[in-house]
């Protein structure tokens, strides 16, 4: 097992060693997904190296002014002409969240593996894994410093965006004195922190806000008042004319109630199939809720995927999230 120190230098001589790379993300990524995404690249454009960025669909519309943002290769618009044989992944919490982009591994592809969910189990050949970083982002930061490069106006943002959106505007308990230094160094880059917070934590689509007051309609609560969950439907989706992107948030809605421990959105599919939000307010590892059904994440804030109809998927998880308090 190596220390960070250790797996930061092997970080640096994967990336030194090569020079053609495949750069990707989870499926329907976040902030700090796409902004990893871009610092890596970034990194590369600086070495001189060759490189492909690609995730398994679009990325969200709010995030598209980020530096190079439009060459993250959208998969789902494109397939991509070849495989490659050094994939670095990041903000991957496990092997699937990579999604279909795995098509373009080649069989004895060697992957760098950049992440900081506690739930990763190292698959890659290499893993520089920090579980008590806040985001993706920090831990780059800690990867461009073993490098004798400036950064510049772009890379900082594309950083200080991940650190936001992972710390929900410094606001979570993973805002640490690390995260805050690390920050306060972006911003002398000239990174428009105020115009970001805005952007992408404040301001809401017509779509969004749509969404935002239909799901709040369907909010249950357990008789304690300790667990509270929401659903959406694709049928809720189309009505408002929403995305994938329009959710983002409102899971915090459920948990900010006072008294909830666990805040829950479960998102309909298909027929058969539920996808799970889960938000902890410290008393409950909700990684390990997820990870009783198959999936991951953070101590605070989860997620998995559940092969059953929505009424059984609620019933499970409310069962189970009860059990652990």
């Amino acid at each position: 097992m190596h220390t960070y120190e250790q797996a930061l230098q092997l970080g640096k001589e994967f990336l030194m060693e090569h020079d053609d790379y495949l750069i990707v993300s989870h499926v329907q990524p976040d902030g700090d997904a796409v902004s990893s995404t871009l610092t890596v690249g970034w990194l590369l454009s600086c070495l001189g190296k060759k490189f492909i960025m690609l995730n398994e669909g679009p990325i969200p519309q709010r995030m598209r002014f980020l530096w190079n943002a439009d060459q993250i290769h959208d998969l789902s618009a494109q397939p991509l002409e070849r495989k490659y044989s050094r994939v670095i992944a990041v903000d991957c919490a496990d092997y699937r969240r990579v999604g279909l982009t795995e098509q373009y591994f080649a069989e004895d592809a060697l992957i760098l593996n950049i992440d900081h969910h506690p739930t990763n189990n190292g698959y890659g050949a290499v893993n520089l894994i920090k579980t008590d970083a806040a985001a993706t982002a920090e831990i780059l930061f800690d990867l461009l410093e073993q490098f004798d490069l400036e950064l510049d106006v772009n890379v900082a943002t594309a950083m200080y965006t991940g650190l936001l959106t992972d710390t929900g505007g410094f606001r979570y308990s993973n805002t640490t004195p690390k995260v805050m230094a690390i920050a306060s160094k972006l911003l002398t880059y000239g990174v428009d922190g105020p115009g970001l917070s805005e952007m992408l934590l404040e301001r809401l689509t017509r779509s969004q806000f749509r969404i935002l007051t239909n799901t709040l309609q369907t909010l249950s609560m357990t008789d304690d008042g300790k667990i509270a969950w929401v659903y959406v439907t694709p049928e809720a989706m189309a009505a408002c004319g929403a995305i994938n992107e329009d959710l983002e948030g409102i899971v915090n809605y459920a948990l900010n109630i006072e008294g909830v421990e666990v805040g829950i959105l479960f998102k309909k599919v298909e027929e058969q199939s539920v996808k799970v939000s889960l938000r902890s307010a410290g008393h409950v590892d909700v990684a390990a809720l997820a990870q009783s059904f198959g999936g991951g994440g953070h101590v605070r804030a989860a997620g998995c995927r559940i092969e059953d109809s929505l009424e059984q998927a609620m019933n499970q998880i409310v069962m189970k999230a009860k059990e652990m308090l």
